[in-house]
């Protein structure tokens, strides 16, 4: 396999997590007497840009299909950072009825809703049936597919045109990243501004974050990487920010090469850390491995245990890191009966590969569990908020991820 940015052939392995099913390709009671498809899932670095990415296997239209089942909306602190996010856009870049903002991957409005309530333009780009018709129901006029230059040279022939591109937690999710970029600079306006945020590699590497590692991920990024594809496709970044969401993400901020922004400080200051870090030696990849294995083992070794002493373990949180989690470690539901979720497209189902059934809340009210696996670690004070009541029968949480952690 070559580099999906740069061409260069890829030979060093960043982790091999074996090989899993699309972790969002929720099972129904019907799909239980079928085989899955399980792809391998193995990530590599280029030694060129410095890319980390998976290899490729399972393309975009086989993982974000017509009744995709994640809803950005059933996070109460994701709504949150998004309606902050709006505020902050809108007074930093002047935004008003005369403007327009574009999201890519729009989900179900979980954003957008901020922005149209605002009196502000805004069009929404997401491909999942599912998830666009949860955000037209909230109003927001979004466009049915999957972004690149193809669709930005449509949309501008319809003389849509962007003075906000925004894209979160997206441009890890597309296959190809080149076209991706390149579609962005097409459909934004010569002094308009994108923002992407997505997880940084670096915490991703100190935090253990394996299980941020699954199909849909195609690459997992540094600014270092990310600032060359840009330059490549003809923007420019001017500004960073690190912010907490998904274990430590960066939002960053690019314009065309001759945009009217200043640069500030904070960009060249990531990059020298990131030099100095050693993202861009392969040493830094060294060990990573062996570490996701270590976290691996204690968690079995806690179920086990669990299990002999006759204690109850619950999950909480369908989430697609639970789901890398869970199979990389051959769970089944000997060891964790059942997953709680929120979020109604999930319940009833059954989590890819180790088809543990998903259900709601009143499961753990009901059977009472000795212990709650959060799955989700990065919402992890949210839920530990909403389950406050387990602890009125001495139920404890449990993290797997940086490593085991009982409370």
């Amino acid at each position: 396999m070559d580099c999906r940015h740069c061409g260069t052939p890829l030979d060093l392995t960043f982790i091999d997590l074996g090989c899993a099913p699309p972790s969002n390709a929720y099972l129904t009671a019907t799909d239980l007497r079928k085989p899955e498809l399980w792809f391998p899932l193995r990530v590599f670095v280029c030694t060129d840009c410095w890319l980390v990415q998976t290899e490729d296997y399972a393309g975009a239209e086989q993982i974000f299909t017509d009744d995709y089942a994640y809803f950005s909306s059933y996070s109460k602190s994701w709504l949150e950072h998004a309606a902050s996010y709006v505020a902050g856009a809108v007074d930093r870049f002047r935004l008003d009825h005369t403007s327009l903002v574009v999201e890519l991957a729009a989900n179900d409005g979980y954003l957008l809703q901020y922005v149209a309530a605002r009196g502000i333009p805004c069009i929404g780009v997401e491909p999942t049936a599912s998830t666009a018709a949860s955000a037209r129901g909230k109003g927001i006029e979004i466009i049915e597919d999957f972004f690149g230059v193809r669709l930005a040279r449509a949309m501008t022939g319809r003389s849509i045109q962007a003075d906000l591109i925004i894209a979160n937690n997206v441009l890890a999710h597309v296959p190809d990243i080149n076209d991706f970029v390149a579609g962005v600079a097409i459909l934004l306006k010569d002094n308009g501004t994108a923002t992407f945020e997505f997880p940084h590699l670096a915490n991703l590497v100190t935090s253990n974050q394996f299980d941020t590692i699954y199909h849909e991920h195609f690459s997992y990024l540094s600014l270092l990487a990310t600032n060359r594809i840009f330059k490549k496709n003809g923007l420019s970044v001017f500004h960073v920010e690190e912010i907490p969401t998904h274990g430590g993400s960066l939002r960053v901020y690019v314009q065309h090469e001759k945009g009217p922004q200043e640069h500030t400080d904070a960009v060249a200051a990531l990059l020298q850390r990131e030099q100095a870090t050693g993202l861009a030696g392969p040493v830094y990849y060294a060990g990573f491995q062996k570490r996701a294995e270590t976290a691996k083992t204690d968690l079995l070794r806690f179920l086990l245990d669990a299990k002999r002493d006759g204690k109850t373990v619950a999950g909480y949180g369908a989430a697609a890191k639970g789901s890398t989690l869970i199979n990389f470690a051959g769970l089944h539901s000997d060891l964790i009966p059942y997953v709680v979720d929120k979020s109604p497209a999930k319940q009833g189902k059954f989590l890819p590969g180790s088809r543990i059934p998903i259900v709601d809340a009143d499961r753990i009210r009901q059977e009472r569990p000795d212990y709650i696996l959060i799955l989700p670690w990065n919402i992890r004070e949210e839920i530990e908020e909403e389950l406050d009541y387990v602890r009125q029968w001495g139920g404890r949480f449990v993290t797997a991820i940086p490593k085991l952690g009982v409370e």
